[in-house]
């Protein structure tokens, strides 16, 4: 199998592949004109997961803020975090953005039984229009944790926005 691999990828590197991107219209993600607000659903080990609150500046930043709880009997879940948000692109449809972000889990009674409980990191992501103001984002992050641990992991949302 691996030989087969080797022999598939001599074949193709000699190749000169081309590709042309064309982007349509104005993708320079210049600001916004208002501040706009979405509330949402938010899950990810980078910035948190919980109820999501997003602002849109009137500039290609964008603050995301993450919190949820959970509690039974017996234990408390909780989770808090936030990102900022940087666009790179931004079209009618879709934002491409870079994003730093940071949380802190709980689980327990009396104290943190998560091991790693702060994470910070970086990443990409990207934003889709599902409905009018309805949007989906998903992210990819290089996420650190106090322990030493850094892993690539995947994170998303659901946003309703109010224009």
């Amino acid at each position: 199998m691996f030989y087969i691999f080797i022999f598939g990828l001599c074949l193709f590197l000699p190749l000169k592949l081309q590709s042309q991107v064309i982007v349509e219209g104005d993708q320079t993600a210049e600001g916004f004109d208002k501040n706009i607000y979405g509330l949402g659903f938010s899950a990810g080990p980078t910035s948190g997961v919980g109820i999501s609150f997003r602002n849109h500046f009137p500039s290609k930043l964008s603050l995301q803020l993450v919190t949820g709880i959970i509690k039974n009997k017996d234990d408390v879940y909780f989770s808090l975090g936030g990102e900022i948000q940087y666009d790179l692109v931004r079209g009618q449809t879709t934002r491409f953005y870079f994003f730093p972000g940071i949380s802190y889990f709980y689980q327990g009674t009396d104290k943190n039984e998560v091991e790693s409980p702060v994470r910070f990191g970086a990443g990409i992501g990207g934003e889709f229009k599902y409905q009018e103001a309805l949007h989906i984002s998903f992210e990819g992050a290089f996420t650190f944790y106090n322990d030493g641990s850094i892993l690539p992991l995947p994170q998303a949302s659901v946003h309703y926005y109010f224009y």
